[in-house]
């Protein structure tokens, strides 16, 4: 896909099928998922948020945990599935610098620098999924399975 983000370019590279679903992003809201739901007309248990948490306790070590936006995560199961005594949201700015995506269009695929990954379990209820394709107003869907293929994630219960 010419022109495509860091995280289309990715799945195209590793020859995952995906389709494309754009909508147009309100710039005063910051309930991205939840929008992104409301535009498509999407179940919110299928559209999955990604979430950069840091697991490290005197330095950052960052990970992604991926979670249906009608859900929470939860960083006591993320922390458990990742390996990791605690777990903590990932400040911010860290995020936007380790992932080159901008809140609101963080995507699990293309990162900058590739995290460790987990994924909610309750993906792979699904035949498809759709996460963040690297920009706010554009999803993009594809199977769970190729979602953790590509992006070297488990499966685990870290939902709430």
């Amino acid at each position: 896909m010419a022109g495509g983000t860091p995280a289309t370019e990715a799945l195209s590279r590793a020859g995952v099928e995906f389709v494309l679903h754009a909508y147009d992003h309100d710039p005063d809201s910051t309930d991205y998922g939840n929008e992104a739901a409301e535009a498509l007309g999407i179940d919110p248990l299928r559209i999955f948020k990604t979430l950069v948490v840091d697991l490290g306790s005197t330095r950052p070590e960052l990970a992604v945990a991926v979670v249906p936006v009608a859900g929470m995560l939860s960083l006591k199961h993320a922390a458990t599935a990742l390996g990791a005594k605690r777990a903590a949201m990932a400040d911010k700015a860290l995020v936007a610098r380790s992932t080159g995506y901008v809140l609101g269009g963080v995507s699990p695929l293309g990162q900058r620098s590739p995290l460790p990954t987990v994924i909610d379990e309750t993906a792979q209820l699904w035949d498809t999924i759709y996460v963040s394709a690297g920009k706010r107003g554009l999803q993009v869907e594809l199977a769970a399975d190729d979602l953790a293929r590509v992006t070297g994630a488990t499966f685990a219960d870290i939902a709430r």
